[in-house]
C-alpha cells in the first residue's frame, strides 16, 4: 500500500525490503532510493543489517505495533539510528498509556523517564486515581511532540468517501496451505484442460478459484480441519474493535456467509452485540433490523452478505464500511458501500478493503482495474466471470 501510494504522489526512489530473497547487504539501495519500505517483522529479524545505517528519517506507520516496550518488535525498533524519527499511528494508546510511553520513547528517549518511573507516577494516578494534575502535567509534555488531527478536522465537506486498502499478511500456516492448494489446483486443471479442453474445465476452474478466495480469508472455510490462524482475519478483528472503540458503527461485508460465521463466533465469545442479514433472512426481518441500526445502539456492528445486503438497503448511520473479500465485479462492491454512503449520510464515510497479500486476490483489484468498461452482467458472479475467462487471465491469477 505504501508503495502504491507513493509512486502515486511522488517521483521518489523505492526499495521494498522483505520476502525470502531479500537483499543481506544495502550499501548499493542506501546508496541509491530515497524510501526503503519493510515490514515490523523483517526489520526485527534482519536488525544487525539495519543497524549499520544512520538514516535520514525513520518513518513507524501504525505505530502502535512498538507499544509493549519488552517486545522483541519494540527493542529492535529502538536501536534503528536516524536523525529524525516520526511515529504515525490512528490508536496511539490501546490498552494503556503505557502504550504511549513506548513510542514517545522511541521518538525522544528519556523525555519520560524509564518505563518503571513513568509507571509508578503516571499509570496508577491517571488511570486508577483520575488524577487531574498528573494528566495535564503528562499531556503538557507530549503535546509538542504531537500532531493530532481527526477526521472531522480534515474533512470539512461532509460527507466525504475515503477508501482504504488495508493488505494483510498471510500467517506461516495460511500461506503454506495457499500454496499447496494452488499447486494441486494447476497441476488438477492443466491436466483437465488437456483432456478436455479450456472450456470443459469451467466447473473445475470455478471450484478452484473459490477454493484459493477462501483460504485468503481463513484456511478454515475450506478446510474444518485447520487450527492455525489467518492473517487477514487478525487484521479485520484488530479493525473491529479499532472502530467500534471509537463510538463508530460498521457495516461488514462478505460473499462468504461462512466467512460472516467466523466472525459471529468470536463476538459472541467477546460479547459484542451485532446484528445479521443473509439470504435466508426474510424481508419484513431485513427491514426490522435496519431500522434497529439506524435509530437505536444496541449493535454497532451490522454483518451483511454481500449478495443478500449489497443493494436496497439504507444503512447511514455507519460512517465505516468493511469489505472483506474483493468480488469480481467491482461495481457489486460499490452498491455495498453506497447503503451507507447516500443521501441522508451526514458523516464521512471510510471503506476498508482488505486484501491478503501473495493470494489471488491481489490479482483480483488489478483485475478491477482493467476490467472497468466490462458490462455489469458479464462480471454479475462468479460462474458468469468463469464462462467469459481467458485462458491466459486464468494463468495470471494462479501464478
Amino acid at each position: 500500500n505504501w508503495q502504491s501510494e507513493v509512486k502515486k504522489f511522488t517521483d521518489l526512489n523505492i526499495h521494498i525490503h522483505s520476502g525470502f530473497n531479500r537483499l543481506k547487504n544495502l550499501d548499493a539501495v542506501v546508496e541509491k532510493s530515497d524510501l526503503i519500505i519493510s515490514s515490523y517483522g523483517t526489520v526485527r529479524n534482519d536488525i544487525e543489517l539495519f543497524t549499520t545505517y544512520t538514516f535520514e528519517t525513520v518513518i513507524l506507520d501504525e505505530s502502535q505495533a512498538i507499544k509493549n516496550p519488552s517486545s522483541q518488535t519494540a527493542i529492535s525498533v529502538n536501536q534503528l539510528k536516524a536523525k529524525y524519527k516520526i511515529a504515525m499511528t490512528g490508536t496511539p494508546v490501546e490498552n494503556s498509556i503505557t502504550d504511549l510511553w513506548s513510542q514517545i520513547n522511541f521518538l525522544n528517549p528519556g523525555i519520560l523517564g524509564n518505563f518503571n518511573f513513568f509507571t509508578r507516577k503516571y499509570v496508577s494516578s491517571i488511570e486508577k486515581d483520575k488524577n487531574e494534575e498528573d494528566t495535564i502535567r503528562l499531556r503538557n509534555i507530549v503535546k509538542p511532540f504531537i500532531l493530532r488531527r481527526t477526521k472531522e478536522q480534515v474533512a470539512q465537506d461532509l460527507p466525504d468517501k475515503t477508501e482504504k486498502l488495508v493488505i494483510c499478511e498471510m500467517s506461516d500456516e495460511q500461506k503454506q496451505t495457499y500454496e499447496r492448494i494452488k499447486s494441486e489446483f494447476r497441476n488438477e486443471l492443466l491436466s483437465s484442460i488437456s483432456e478436455n479442453g479450456f472450456r470443459k474445465s469451467n466447473m473445475l476452474i470455478l471450484n478452484g478459484l473459490i477454493k484459493l478466495r477462501q483460504i485468503a480469508n481463513h484456511p478454515i472455510l475450506a478446510d474444518s480441519g485447520y487450527l492455525a490462524g489467518s492473517g487477514k482475519f487478525e487484521s479485520i478483528i484488530s479493525s473491529i474493535h479499532n472502530v467500534i472503540d471509537s463510538g463508530h458503527k460498521v457495516l461488514i461485508f462478505s460473499q462468504f456467509v461462512q466467512h460472516l460465521s467466523l466472525l459471529k463466533q468470536y463476538l459472541d465469545s467477546k460479547s459484542l452485540p451485532y446484528l445479521y442479514i443473509a439470504g435466508n433472512i426474510p424481508s419484513a426481518e431485513r427491514k426490522q433490523l435496519v431500522d434497529r441500526f439506524q435509530n437505536k445502539n444496541e449493535a454497532m456492528i451490522f454483518l451483511i452478505s454481500l449478495k443478500a445486503g449489497g443493494t436496497g438497503l439504507n444503512l447511514t448511520a455507519a460512517d465505516y464500511v468493511f469489505i472483506l473479500d474483493p468480488w469480481w465485479n467491482p461495481a457489486v462492491e460499490r452498491q455495498a458501500m453506497d447503503r451507507s454512503h447516500r443521501i441522508g449520510q451526514d458523516k464521512p464515510v471510510f471503506v476498508y478493503k482488505f486484501i491478503t497479500k501473495d493470494t489471488i486476490e491481489e490479482k483480483i483489484v488489478k483485475l478491477q482495474a482493467r476490467k472497468q468498461k466490462v458490462s455489469d452482467d458479464i462480471l454479475d458472479t462468479e460462474a458468469g466471470f468463469v464462462q467469459n475467462l481467458e485462458e491466459d487471465t486464468l494463468k495470471n491469477l494462479l501464478e
